[in-house]
């Protein structure tokens, strides 16, 4: 099996050792399944009830091979071949990376689409990327109805109701059949894969918008081998507790599947290295129904974005309620505040590692219990593969230690980051920047390093508040925030103001149950606190409570939404 990332028990031998040694031919579509043995399991998906005794379908290595191949004979009967977009918006069924693994199969481009999203957004990632068909959950049916997408020839539908699915077909001047329908079982096991490499296109994958209209970044195939390396860094290098054998490692993550890191990092990264996947859909987070799973299952490796780990730590005496097998704990989203480091630490003895990574630039950055000691506050080290440098957002020359400047990334491979931004040719070039010599690729983060190499994650740059001719991060301002007992989540943006250009607005919501009386009380109390922990100019002058926070589909707050 060809390994993206050798086993190095040295962070500085890694570095100096490792190359990207990317295969001539490669689809990942093949890779991900056909290499493994074929009566092992790879998947298992369970029902709404994954933490009780709901029923669980599971499929080896040899069924999820067979059945992508019959799909993707089947999408190839319908004229969808090499190049063509292919919409896939399912929630976390065995469709999904079926339909995924089809595409890539039949040579076509699949686009990633959370079911979270409304008409709007589906019509402006299914128009924008001209995709020709969509693979779609019955629950979205109502607002693709809506959507206008002239370039869309076939819908194929999942859990649908056949006269709805109709209707919509209708709708969107579309043919219509189940998906499953879709399938030519005499291809399966024996269909002959489009002949393709790392730089064959893969995948549309959206922005999540935080910064202007979603952009469509367009992948090669590389990508999977990227954040399968990633990946690896996850599944070996985070362990405390004694390792887990590869046959006995088991994935999971509540996140969609159409997230770059869940569908990428953690299922793709957990299926080329031959780890059991769970999928579990569910339109909201519980955190008993979480532990429960994780039990049943017996999950060594969980994915979990910061505000399902928020949810977590209210949950009282887990390890005595349940019989958890949990190895490692990787996040990513935000950085991650001590007390989650503290509270993995407690919970089963394992570290909560994030990683650092963009739609456009893979996983990068990230920690390596191998390697070295997760510090609160970082996000750890450039991986190997990546070299990262911290530049001034005007002058563009390299930040001395401990200054902030903005992150950019070179990987030594140009294949494993996105080649270019869909139709957007200046966006696309706006990426790069030349340095020493060489081409980076920005960011639009700031952060700064220390003296020991970690990296510390400060604002977006376009986040930065300037305040009475001070720049402010809203990152420190919100940790602080998260620290009070009564704040649940917490966002900070820049309001106008005559006399200091902007003042500090803090957006808090609530924890569940506390009482409007108690408003002021808190509002002063965060205010003080503040002044104590940060300078006295980063102390929000605006404090508002608000039901809930917006958030984007991969749960950052949307802070663009807080300022308008």
């Amino acid at each position: 099996m060809w390994q993206v990332m050798p086993t190095y028990d040295d962070y500085e031998a890694a570095r100096a050792d490792f190359e990207w040694d990317l295969p001539d031919a490669y689809n990942p579509g093949v890779d991900m399944v056909r290499k493994h043995d074929a009566d092992a399991t790879g998947l298992v998906v369970a029902s709404e009830d994954a933490a009780g005794d709901g029923p669980v379908e599971r499929y080896t290595w040899g069924a999820l091979d067979a059945h992508s191949d019959a799909l993707a004979a089947g999408l190839r009967e319908r004229g969808i071949g090499p190049g063509d977009r292919v919409g896939v918006c399912l929630p976390q069924v065995a469709a999904t990376p079926l339909a995924h693994l089809a595409c890539w199969k039949a040579g076509a481009v699949s686009v990633p689409l959370t079911t979270l999203f409304g008409r709007d957004a589906l019509e402006h990632r299914l128009g924008d990327a001209d995709a020709v068909a969509v693979v779609a959950a019955g629950s979205v049916l109502p607002d693709l109805e809506a959507a206008d997408l002239p370039a869309l020839e076939s819908l194929f539908t999942v859990d649908a109701d056949p006269d709805a699915a109709d209707e919509v077909a209708d709708a969107l001047n579309a043919a219509q059949e189940p998906f499953d329908a879709v399938a030519d079982e005499a291809a399966a096991g024996a269909f002959d894969a489009h002949d393709a490499t790392p730089s064959t296109r893969t995948a549309i994958m959206y922005t999540s918008g935080s910064t202007g209209p979603p952009k469509g970044v367009l992948h090669s195939h590389a990508l999977w081998l990227g954040r399968a390396a990633a990946a690896q860094q996850f599944f070996e290098g985070y362990h405390v507790r004694d390792e887990v054998p590869a046959d006995d490692v088991t994935v999971w993550t509540p996140a969609d599947w159409a997230w770059g890191a869940a569908l990428g990092g953690t299922l793709l990264g957990a299926w080329h290295h031959g780890h059991r996947v769970v999928g579990a859909p569910r339109e909201s987070f519980d955190p008993e129904w979480a532990f429960g799973l994780m039990e049943r299952f017996d999950v060594t490796h969980a994915f979990l974005p910061p505000t399902a780990i928020r949810m977590l730590m209210t949950v009282d005496s887990p390890t005595e309620r349940w019989d958890l097998s949990l190895s490692a704990i990787g996040s990513a989203g935000e950085p991650l505040t001590p007390e989650i480091l503290e509270w993995g630490e407690g919970l089963v003895g394992v570290s909560v590692n994030e990683f650092y990574g963009q739609t456009e630039l893979n996983l990068v950055v990230g920690n390596n219990r191998r390697w070295f000691d997760a510090q609160p506050g970082s996000m750890g080290k450039p991986f190997p593969g990546y070299d990262l440098a911290l530049l001034d957002t005007e002058t563009r020359e390299p930040v001395a230690q401990g200054e902030v400047g903005e992150i950019a990334l070179r990987p030594w491979d140009r294949r494993v980051f996105f080649d270019e931004y869909w139709n957007r040719p200046e966006a696309t070039a706006a990426k790069t920047v030349e340095c020493n010599g060489e081409t980076w690729f920005l960011t639009d983060d700031l952060a700064m390093r220390d003296e020991d190499g970690y990296v510390r994650f400060r604002s977006r740059a376009d986040d930065v508040i300037l305040t009475a001719g001070y720049r402010v991060g809203p990152l420190e301002v919100e940790q602080v925030l998260l620290d009070h007992p009564a704040v649940e989540q917490a966002g900070v943006v820049g309001e106008p103001d005559e006399t200091r250009g902007e003042v500090i607005a803090a957006y808090v919501q609530p924890v569940e149950g506390l009482d409007e009386v108690e408003y002021d009380r808190v509002r002063d109390e965060l205010r003080s606190t503040c002044r104590e922990r940060l300078a006295e100019y980063e102390y929000p002058r605006v404090i508002r409570f608000v039901e809930e926070l917006p958030k984007t589909s991969t749960g950052k707050i949307r802070r663009k939404d807080l300022r308008e």
